[in-house]
């Protein structure tokens, strides 16, 4: 049997088990081991398991994600979030649908420290679900912005999705986070665009809220001064080159720490936090290790190499071979967390597109967004669920229903990055 069709087993395999419920990294791991040792030995794979995941673990690169998961954890614990949502509520008073709108901007600002989807869709609908309600607001129009804001936390740097997608890549860090910033703005600011749309159609879901003055709008931005003041010593660092992504991630975990003790936490809610991190941390680890594994599988089988050589038989263009992926992309989003799907993919069509000369950081950026597109898709669309395990009394196709128009917002802003890519390279030129 060759190498090739040993792959494609594994492959397929990998997706039999992942549709029977066992955990995706512990997918990668057995079909990545199982898989080697039938091309090389099982010797060598059991080496393997012993390599990897030391090899993992001590890589200095990956240090950076419990630093962002950190920093998204004390900015939850410390009050940061509230304070959040209270100034973007001031500073949008008096707008129909400002009360949505102040919602994605707080998704949008959380998530420039938080680096996570799902932290950022589950903090501010704590947040921000409540008060929305207690205004009238259409609980699909309330739920579909909050589920929508929290995307903005995988495309807006820092990202834990650009900053996996780049090591295992071997991209620079900072040229993705510095690629993100168009796009991960451009959406906050169509996601407010869908939010006046929507209530210029249909003015009967949301209320005008309480109107302020130009003079509280002024003095409630000292809400967003944190979030600004730890995402701008991050990006700025990096972008200037004054410290590496990885210390940038320290830097600004250590800054939040810093707000969260002067703001008054406590012993137990550091522990908490600290606790809450470590959790995360191993989830994204154990995938990494697993993704290691499956990526020297997938290199000795030569599979994504015979691919390659398929798709250059069919003497079709690079950009065609880019919308196939990124349909993969969007279909598989339906059914697996974001990470997963780029740690298990990337292997796979990463050497396609070298081959194909097409630019790797703008690839990174547009199929990232591809699968942020997944967390709001049915019929498994991970922020949706979220919200739901945060506000029961909405049902499911309530929370669809609202994140719909703002679905056809990512797939307008996933048109004009691939027709205009320097969206996404304009920083880098």
């Amino acid at each position: 049997m060759g190498s090739e069709v040993i792959g494609a087993i594994g492959l397929g395999l990998l997706l039999v088990l992942m549709i029977l419920r066992v955990p995706v990294a512990l997918t990668m791991l057995i079909v990545g081991v199982v898989g080697f040792a039938q091309i090389i030995s099982w010797d060598a794979a059991i080496a393997q398991l012993k390599t990897v995941p030391v090899e993992v673990l001590s890589n200095y690169s990956f240090s950076a994600v419990p630093m962002f998961i950190l920093m998204g954890v004390l900015a939850a614990h410390s009050g940061m979030a509230g304070k959040l949502f209270d100034s973007t509520r001031v500073i949008c008073g008096g707008w129909k649908g400002g009360l949505a709108i102040a919602a994605v901007g707080s998704c949008g600002i959380f998530s420039a420290i938080s680096g996570s989807s799902l932290a950022t869709a589950s903090t501010m609908t704590r947040v921000a679900l409540p008060e929305m309600e207690r205004y009238g607001y259409n609980r699909g129009l309330a739920t579909g912005a909050l589920a929508a804001g929290g995307t903005l936390g995988i495309m807006i740097p820092p990202s834990i999705a650009l900053l996996i997608y780049a090591i295992l890549t071997e991209q620079s860090v900072g040229d993705m986070f510095m690629a993100g910033l168009i796009p991960g703005l451009l959406g906050l600011v169509m996601y407010s665009l869908t939010v006046t749309v929507v209530m210029h159609l249909r003015p009967t879901l949301a209320i005008a809220g309480e109107p302020t003055s130009w003079k509280e709008k002024l003095a409630s931005i000292s809400g967003l001064v944190p979030f600004l003041g730890v995402f701008l010593i991050m990006i700025l660092g990096i972008y200037f080159g004054v410290f590496t992504p990885t210390e940038g991630a320290s830097v600004g975990a250590f800054a939040t720490l810093l707000y969260a003790v002067v703001k008054g936490m406590r012993f137990s809610g550091l522990w908490r936090s600290v606790q809450e991190t470590l959790a995360l941390s191993a989830v994204v680890f154990f995938m990494l290790v697993g993704a290691e594994t499956l990526g020297y599988f997938i290199s000795v089988s030569r599979i994504s190499f015979s691919i390659s050589d398929f798709l250059y038989g069919l003497d079709v263009a690079p950009i065609v071979v880019v919308l196939c992926i990124l349909l993969l992309y969007f279909v598989l989003g339906m059914f697996m967390d974001s990470i997963a799907m780029l740690v298990i993919t990337v292997p796979v069509v990463f050497p396609i597109i070298q081959a194909l000369g097409i630019d790797p950081v703008w690839f990174g950026i547009i199929t990232v967004l591809t699968v942020e597109l997944g967390l709001i898709t049915p019929p498994v669309g991970m922020n949706v669920f979220v919200i739901k395990a945060m506000a029961p009394h909405v049902g499911l196709g309530e929370i669809f229903k609202g994140v719909a128009p703002f679905i056809v917002s990512d797939f307008l802003r996933l048109a004009l990055l691939i027709m205009f890519p320097v969206l996404s390279t304009y920083f880098l030129l």
